[in-house]
């Protein structure tokens, strides 16, 4: 077992689960109730909010805002200064005038499944889903769900190609096949989303 690394200027809630080997770095913040599974690394300045849920070995880069009630698989990867939103209709103040307070309106979070990427400086305008071993270009601002394996880019984002779990772009084989340059992994194409080999297998037993 390793112990969680707190640095003494981050400010972190004595009520968060910390799996084992966590690192939190400098002026990070962490709410309340927050999860963070083995071996996460949250990098100076970012902010996790309350409840929200980490896997492990997910990483999550300087000056991110990972805003409740996001949910985050394992192996997830947040770059620098990425924002993941959660409110509909963002307002400071009431038709009224008076300030709105935590009350006033419906958190909404973005999800995001294993292995995806969310490149620097990216938005994810909440509620959204962001497929597993998927990846947003940096400076994206992401509006819709993205299917898993796709590479999404522009604002708003839209896919432009496919990715294998290595995070390259795949290779067309033909007859909607795809292979991984790098590993040899082999994905087919179903109308708008991709399925990986092994994937296949699965759904077929």
């Amino acid at each position: 077992m390793t112990a969680a690394r707190i640095h003494p200027s981050a400010d972190v809630d004595s009520d968060i689960t910390l799996g084992d080997g966590v690192a939190i770095w400098h002026l990070a913040q962490v709410r309340s109730g927050a999860v963070l599974g083995e071996n996460c690394i949250v990098g100076r300045g970012a902010y996790v909010g309350p409840g929200v849920e980490i896997g492990a070995n997910s990483k999550i880069q300087n000056y991110a805002l990972v805003y409740e009630p996001a949910r985050l698989g394992a192996g997830v990867f947040i770059g620098p200064a990425v924002v993941l939103t959660n409110d509909h209709f963002p307002r400071a103040v009431n038709p009224d005038g008076t300030l709105k307070s935590g009350h006033d309106w419906e958190l909404v979070g973005v999800t995001i499944e294993e292995g995806a990427s969310i490149g620097a400086r990216a938005v994810c305008v909440a509620p959204i889903t962001i497929g597993k071993w998927a990846m947003v270009a940096a400076g994206a601002t992401v509006t819709r769900d993205v299917p898993n394996y796709a590479l999404v880019a522009g604002a708003p984002a839209k896919r432009i190609k496919w990715v294998g779990r290595a995070g390259v772009p795949l290779e067309s084989a033909g007859a909607n096949n795809w292979v991984c340059p790098l590993t040899g992994e082999k994905y087919e194409q179903q109308g708008e989303r991709l399925v990986h080999s092994q994937d296949m297998k699965h759904e077929e037993k």
